[in-house]
C-alpha cells in the first residue's frame, strides 16, 4: 500500500521535477560535448551541480588508505570468520587431496574448481565476488576454474524486496513510492555486492536501480582480514599457477572492491570514464548517465539502455552492423584510456555490455575501474610503444617501472634467464614432457625476480582476455596481424605527437614490429596471417598437451 505523501516529500519531488525539466530545457544537449551519453537520454548532468560528488576526492583517499590495515599481517586470526572459513575452504582443499587430486590432470583441476566454488558460495558476498573476478579469467586461469565460477555470476540469490524497499528507503530518506512510479519487484541480475532492479520514476524516466546488499561493506572487511591471514599459508599448497601468488591476488582483490562499496565512486568513475571517451572523440561507447540526485552509498539511479548481448552476432547483423569494426573501436578506446588517460573500465565482459541498435556499446558497471598515476601511465605506454618495436629491454624496463618486477631487478640477467635473446619456440612443437618443464622453468624464473601483476597492469589483461573472447564471437575470420597495424596507425595519426614527446618514439617514423608480438604467440616472423580460429587451434594443442603432462604418473 502506497505511504501518505508528506508536505516536504511533495516539495521535494516537485523541486527534483523542475530539475529535472529546467535540465531537458538545456540546447543542445550541453553533456554531450564533455561526456559519451547517449544521445537523447532523461536529464543533463552538471558536474558542478550534483551534490553527491562532493568530498568524493577525500573518500577515495580514505578509502585506499585504509587497506594497509585490512591487509596487516595479524598474529592472531579474525577467529569467527576464519574459523567459518577455514571449515568451508580446509574442507574442500581436504576433499579434494583425497579424491580428485590422485586422478590428476583436467580431472584433478576440474575437482579442486568445482569444490572451491562450493566451498565460496556459503562463506558470501567477498568470496562470491573474488569467484566472480576470477570467472572473467578465461586464458589467465584454468578453463576448469573459469567455467565453475561463471556460475556465481547469475546464480547467487537476490535480496527479498522488503530488504531492498528498506536499503532505498533508508538511503534516499523517503517512501520509495515517492520516488518511483512504478518498481519491479523481481531483480534485473543478482550480483554479490549488490543486485539490479528496473524502475520508472515519478517523474517518468525509465531506470535501472542499482541496490546494495546490507551490511555486505562490514562483511566484507571481515573478510579480507581473513584472507589477508590465510593467503600466506596457501602459497605453493593449490597447485593453480596464476594462483601462485594467493597474498598478491587477495591484495589485488582488496584493491578492487573496497571501492566497489560505495556507489558515489561508482557514480563518478562513469563520469571520469565518460569525460575521457568524449575527449578522445570515441563515441563508439555509451556510458549510462547516473541520476543527478539519487545517488548515495548504497543506492544508484542510472538512465536504462537497451540493446544486443555481445553474443548474438546474428542480430546485429540484420541490423546491419559492422562487428569487426566496432570490435576494433572499442579496443582502440581501451588502449587510449590506458595510454593516453591513464582510466579505463577494469572489469568488461559479457554481462556489463550490449550492443545497441546503431552499432555503439552500451557500457555497465563501473564499479572496477583502474587508475594509474602519471608515473604509471607513462610506463605503460612505453610499455606498449617499445612492444611495437620489439625493444625487450625497454619492455621490461617499463615493467618494472609498473611495479610488475623488483626495483632492483638485473634486466640483463632476466632477458638471459627467460631466453628471451633466443630465437623463438614454438609451444605447438614441443612435446608434453617438454612443454611442463617449459612452463615450470618460466614460473620460477619470472617469481625469482618478483614478478607480479599490480592492479591496473592485471585489470588491462583481464580485459584483453576479454576481447579475445569477443572476437571469436564478433570476428573470428579476420587476420589479427593486419588489425593490429590499423589500430597503430590510428594511435600514430590520432596522437602521434604526444606519444612522441611522452615516450621518446614517434609512431609516425617507427614503422610498427610484429615479431615481438608473434613471438609472444610462439609464431616465427615469417607467419604473415593469423585469425582466431588459427589461435584456438594452437591453443587446443597445447593444452592437451599440458594436460597428457599432469596425467602421466610421477616417478
Amino acid at each position: 500500500m502506497p505511504r501518505p505523501e508528506t508536505s516536504s516529500s511533495r516539495t521535494r519531488r516537485d523541486s527534483e521535477r523542475a530539475a529535472v525539466a529546467l535540465s531537458m530545457r538545456d540546447s543542445p544537449r550541453r553533456d554531450l560535448d564533455h561526456f559519451a551519453f547517449s544521445d537523447a537520454g532523461p536529464w543533463t548532468i552538471d558536474p558542478d551541480e550534483l551534490t553527491w560528488r562532493r568530498g568524493l576526492r577525500e573518500l577515495r583517499a580514505r578509502t585506499q588508505a585504509e587497506l594497509p590495515e585490512l591487509l596487516r599481517r595479524r598474529a592472531v586470526p579474525p577467529l569467527g570468520r576464519f574459523v567459518e572459513t577455514v571449515y568451508h575452504m580446509g574442507g574442500a582443499l581436504l576433499g579434494w587431496r583425497i579424491g580428485e587430486r590422485r586422478q590428476g590432470g583436467a580431472v584433478s583441476r576440474a575437482g579442486l574448481s568445482r569444490r572451491l566454488r562450493q566451498a565460496a558460495e556459503p562463506l558470501g558476498p567477498a568470496y562470491i565476488k573474488l569467484g566472480q573476478i576470477l570467472s572473467s579469467g578465461k586464458g589467465l586461469f584454468p578453463d576448469e576454474l573459469v567455467a565453475e565460477f561463471k556460475q556465481l555470476r547469475d546464480q547467487v540469490k537476490p535480496e527479498p524486496f522488503a530488504t531492498v524497499r528498506q536499503v532505498i528507503e533508508e538511503d534516499l530518506q523517503r517512501p520509495l513510492e515517492q520516488v518511483f512510479a512504478s518498481f519491479d519487484r523481481d531483480c534485473l541480475a543478482a550480483a554479490s555486492i549488490a543486485q539490479v532492479h528496473a524502475a520508472t520514476l515519478q517523474t517518468g524516466e525509465s531506470v535501472v536501480v542499482k541496490v546494495q546488499r546490507p551490511r555486505v561493506a562490514k562483511s566484507v572487511r571481515q573478510d579480507i582480514r581473513a584472507m589477508a591471514w590465510i593467503a600466506p599459508h596457501l602459497v605453493g599448497r593449490i597447485p593453480i599457477a596464476a594462483l601462485a601468488n594467493p597474498p598478491a591476488l587477495v591484495e589485488l582483490f582488496a584493491e578492487t572492491i573496497v571501492e566497489e562499496l560505495d556507489f558515489r565512486l561508482e557514480a563518478e568513475n562513469m563520469l571520469d570514464i565518460a569525460r575521457v571517451l568524449a575527449d578522445a572523440g570515441q563515441r563508439i561507447i555509451v556510458v549510462p548517465r547516473p541520476h543527478p540526485q539519487l545517488v548515495t552509498q548504497r543506492v544508484l539511479v542510472m538512465e536504462r539502455l537497451a540493446g544486443f548481448t555481445y553474443q548474438d552476432v546474428e542480430s546485429m547483423k540484420a541490423a546491419g552492423i559492422d562487428t569487426s569494426a566496432m570490435l576494433r573501436a572499442l579496443i582502440i578506446a581501451f588502449f587510449e584510456g590506458a595510454m593516453i588517460y591513464g582510466v579505463f573500465h577494469g572489469d568488461l565482459h559479457g554481462g556489463n555490455l550490449f550492443v545497441m541498435p546503431e552499432g555503439r556499446i552500451a557500457l555497465f558497471d563501473y564499479g572496477i575501474t583502474a587508475r594509474m598515476d602519471e608515473t604509471r601511465r607513462l610506463a605503460f605506454l612505453r610499455l606498449v610503444m617499445l612492444g611495437a618495436m620489439n625493444d625487450i629491454r625497454g619492455q621490461l624496463a617499463a615493467y618494472r617501472e609498473l611495479g610488475a618486477l623488483r626495483p632492483d631487478a638485473d634486466l640483463d640477467a632476466v632477458i638471459r634467464d627467460l631466453k628471451l635473446d633466443k630465437p623463438v619456440v614454438d609451444p605447438t612443437q614441443l612435446s608434453s614432457e617438454q612443454l611442463a618443464r617449459e612452463i615450470q622453468y618460466v614460473t620460477k624464473a619470472l617469481l625469482g625476480y618478483g614478478a607480479k601483476l599490480p592492479k591496473p597492469l592485471m585489470l588491462f589483461v583481464k580485459n584483453m582476455l576479454f576481447i579475445d573472447d569477443a572476437v571469436a564471437h564478433l570476428a573470428p575470420e579476420i587476420n589479427i596481424f593486419e588489425q593490429v597495424l590499423h589500430i597503430y596507425a590510428y594511435f600514430a595519426q590520432t596522437h602521434g605527437d604526444r606519444i612522441a614527446a611522452e615516450s621518446g618514439i614517434d609512431p609516425s617514423q617507427n614503422a610498427l614490429d610484429l615479431t615481438g608480438f608473434k613471438a609472444s604467440l610462439g609464431l616465427s616472423g615469417k607467419v604473415e596471417s593469423l585469425t582466431h580460429h588459427d589461435l584456438q587451434k594452437r591453443r587446443a594443442i597445447i593444452r592437451t598437451r599440458i594436460e597428457a603432462a599432469g596425467e602421466r604418473p610421477r616417478s
